[in-house]
């Protein structure tokens, strides 16, 4: 038999490839990581944990004017962009800390330099350390896709977001996903002019239409613009050091003093030599993997946003474990990718688990819609007009709830529950036979008839 320096060598320590490491050596594996940047990957480290608490921060802006409608005298306030931003990259380096003392208590050596593939077995560290082992697990996940056009080095990403010096009185961002939706409305509370262009009309493609719409009303009405069917042309420094951004579709350029690029994120494989292993990526840069995310070399494994199945942490963490389960742990067992709730943190922030209206008639034809359109108690109070949504989609035939579709206040915290009554196939009756929890946001969901 071969005698390898390693039994599993993983190339990339974020939430995929920590959780694949951690459980491999637990199983008795000897495990190795290679991490050229940061341990805890995109979501710790510059992704969803330093975003939410970003979106924590910007809640505080129109909680604290609702205060006053709640008795509460509040003066004005002013914010500190600083404050905010050492505080959360402190946290993120907390975070950070625990991650590499996970790997450590779990005995897995942890290799703070560049890796790439040299074969079948094989690994070369950036120092010229060479590696051989039974197994290598691809965990590099994505990175940023930037527009090609004239002066595009002069925008940001959301890797960069989290150093900015200062908020941009005015910023564009391009784009109109999760990422694009979810800063707007960050930038927004914290007193920025916010712009949102993006080369199409819909915005948050994937989720359920009405609740997307509803969004976009809300944001309007907040003061957010949006540039439609406008793809970048160009972007010239002025001489006071602000933008100048053109786009196409007939629209004047925009003057801003930042530019941050949220058009989407493509698998981060660049260079990493997997063509010596006989790997083929795909038109997207991904490395295709089947159900055992094995690649088409019997020796290499992808997990998470590298592969571009499903560019979700939680997705990223279960692949993890059941790559390591099934190969370490005689476990064997695959990720179940049927109703995976998602959420985006915008103001106010959206959810949803399950097929869109859409979705549901294109596969069964006819389903029942179910809907409940209300102000919450609380912006009631604090004089806000802004409406939530919920939506129940169902079978016209079985009664089985298809998808729960929300935006409003919390919808995230609620619709994780719920996700559970339709990955569990139960029924419209079944929501109806529940008794509501008064007074609450979430009773909405018993009561639609």
């Amino acid at each position: 038999m071969p005698q390898y320096d390693v039994d599993l060598f993983v190339i990339g320590a974020g939430s995929g490839g920590v959780r694949a490491s951690r459980v491999a050596a637990a199983h008795g594996a000897k495990v190795a990581v290679a991490e050229e940047y940061r341990v805890g990957g995109t979501c710790v480290i510059r992704g969803c944990v330093p975003k939410k608490l970003l979106v924590y921060g910007a809640h505080f802006a129109e909680d604290l004017a609702d205060a006053r409608r709640f008795g509460w005298n509040v003066p004005d306030c002013g914010f500190d962009w600083t404050v905010l931003r050492d505080n959360v990259l402190e946290e993120v380096k907390r975070i950070e800390g625990v991650y590499g003392e996970t790997l450590a208590n779990n005995k897995v050596e942890l290799i703070k330099e560049r890796a790439i593939v040299t074969g079948p077995h094989g690994v070369r560290l950036a120092g010229g350390r060479e590696v051989t082992a039974k197994y290598i697990l691809i965990a590099t996940g994505a990175t940023p896709d930037v527009p090609e056009c004239p002066g595009h080095e002069h925008g940001f990403t959301s890797n960069e977001a989290f150093d900015l010096d200062e908020v941009p009185r005015r910023i564009v961002i391009a784009g109109a996903g999760y990422i694009a939706n979810e800063f707007a409305g960050i930038f927004h509370q914290f007193g920025s002019h916010v712009t949102l262009v993006n080369r199409t009309d819909v915005i948050l493609r994937g989720y359920d239409e009405q609740i997307r719409d509803r969004l976009l009303q809300i944001a309007t009405m907040k003061g957010i613009t949006f540039k439609f069917h406008a793809a970048f042309e160009k972007v010239e420094k002025q001489d006071d050091g602000s933008l100048l951004v053109h786009v196409s579709g007939g629209h004047e350029p925009i003057a801003c003093d930042a530019l941050m690029f949220a058009t989407g994120r493509r698998p981060l494989t660049a260079g990493l030599g997997l063509e010596s292993a006989g790997i083929t990526l795909d038109d997207r840069g991904a490395i295709p993997v089947d159900e055992d995310s094995k690649t088409g070399c019997d020796s290499i494994y992808a997990v998470g946003d590298v592969t571009n199945r499903v560019q979700l942490t939680p997705v990223a963490i279960r692949e993890g474990q059941a790559f390591a389960d099934t190969l370490f742990g005689n476990k064997p067992h695959r990720v179940n990718y049927d109703c995976i709730p998602s959420a985006v943190f915008s103001h106010p922030p959206l959810a949803g688990v399950g097929l869109t209206e859409a979705q549901a008639k294109n596969k069964f034809g006819s389903v029942r819609t179910y809907t409940s359109d209300f102000r919450a108690m609380k912006n009631v109070l604090a004089g806000r007009h802004e409406r939530s949504l919920y939506k129940l989609v169902v079978h016209s035939e079985t009664d089985v709830v298809l998808g729960i579709h929300m935006i409003g206040p919390d919808a995230p915290e609620i619709l994780q529950a719920a996700a559970i009554a339709v990955k569990a196939g139960l029924t419209k009756q079944d929501f109806d036979d529940t008794v509501a929890l008064h007074p609450s946001m979430a009773e909405e969901l018993v009561l639609m008839r």
